[in-house]
C-alpha cells in the first residue's frame, strides 16, 4: 500500500521540463554539438594547464639544485650531476660541443660568438618546448565565447520561432529555448575564462624560467671565455651556532 501511495505522488509531482538535458534535447543536434566542442575545448585546456605546470615545477626545482653543478672542477663534470632532462643540463652540454667543435673551423670566427650563438639556440628550442600548448589556450579564451554565443543566437531563434507558431509569447513556449540559449552563454563563459587565466598564468612563469635560463647561459659562456676563472658567486652555507656552554653546578 505504501509503495503504491509513493509511486501515486511520483507520479502527480511536477516534472522539471528545462534543466539542462531537457534543453540539450530541445536544442537538438546544433546544442549538442555546441557543448560538445565546448568540453573539448575544457578538457584540452585544463589537460595543457596541468602538463605544462608540472614542466615549469620541475625546472624551477633544478634551478635551485645548481650549487653542485657550480662547485665541480669542469663542465663535464657538472653537467653529470644534472638531471639528463634537464635543460640546464642541455645549455651545458650544448656550450661544450660548441667550444670542442670551433677548432675545427676553417674560418676566423671568435670562439665568444660561436658559443653564444649555440646557446641562444638552445635557449630558443627549450622555450618552444615550454611553449606548447599556449596557442591552444589563446585559441579557446578568444573563440569559446562566441561559439556559446552561436548558440545563443540558434535558442533566441528557436524561442522567435515558437513565439510565431503559438501567436503569443507565453512562457510555457519560449522558457525552453531562452533558457537554452543563457545556458550556452554561460557555457561559453565557463570555458573561456580558465583558459585565458591559465594562459596569463603559463606565459608569466614561461617568462620567469626564460630569465633564469638566459642568466645561466651567460655564467656558461663566461666559465666558458675564462677557461673557468669566472663562476657566479654561491651563497655561502650558513654557519651552526656552537651549543652553549652546559651551566655549572
Amino acid at each position: 500500500m505504501l509503495i503504491d501511495i509513493l509511486a501515486a505522488a511520483a507520479n502527480a509531482a511536477p516534472q522539471n521540463k528545462f534543466g539542462f538535458k531537457e534543453a540539450l534535447e530541445q536544442g537538438g543536434i546544433i546544442a549538442q554539438s555546441t557543448v560538445t566542442i565546448m568540453a573539448i575545448f575544457s578538457f584540452g585546456s585544463f589537460f595543457v594547464l596541468f602538463t605544462r605546470w608540472s614542466d615549469q615545477a620541475k625546472i624551477f626545482k633544478q634551478y635551485k639544485n645548481l650549487g653542485a653543478f657550480w662547485k665541480a672542477g669542469s663542465l663535464k663534470e657538472g653537467a653529470a650531476k644534472l638531471d639528463k632532462q634537464s635543460p640546464f643540463r642541455d645549455i651545458v652540454e650544448a656550450g661544450i660541443l660548441a667550444e670542442e667543435n670551433h677548432g675545427k673551423m676553417a674560418d676566423s670566427l671568435e670562439a665568444h660568438d660561436w658559443v653564444h650563438g649555440s646557446l641562444a639556440r638552445t635557449e630558443a628550442s627549450i622555450g618552444a618546448f615550454l611553449a606548447r600548448g599556449l596557442p591552444f589556450l589563446a585559441t579557446v579564451g578568444s573563440t569559446a565565447p562566441f561559439v556559446g554565443l552561436f548558440g545563443t543566437v540558434v535558442g533566441i531563434y528557436r524561442a522567435l520561432i515558437a513565439i510565431g507558431l503559438a501567436g503569443s509569447a507565453s512562457i510555457d513556449k519560449v522558457a525552453g529555448p531562452v533558457g537554452e540559449a543563457l545556458i550556452m552563454t554561460a557555457i561559453g563563459l565557463l570555458v573561456a575564462v580558465p583558459a585565458v587565466l591559465a594562459y596569463n598564468f603559463l606565459q608569466s612563469r614561461n617568462k620567469r624560467i626564460n630569465e633564469l635560463l638566459n642568466g645561466f647561459s651567460s655564467d656558461v659562456l663566461a666559465y666558458i671565455n675564462s677557461k673557468g676563472a669566472i663562476k657566479p658567486a654561491l651563497p655561502a652555507a650558513p654557519v651552526k651556532a656552537a651549543p652553549a656552554p652546559a651551566a655549572k653546578k
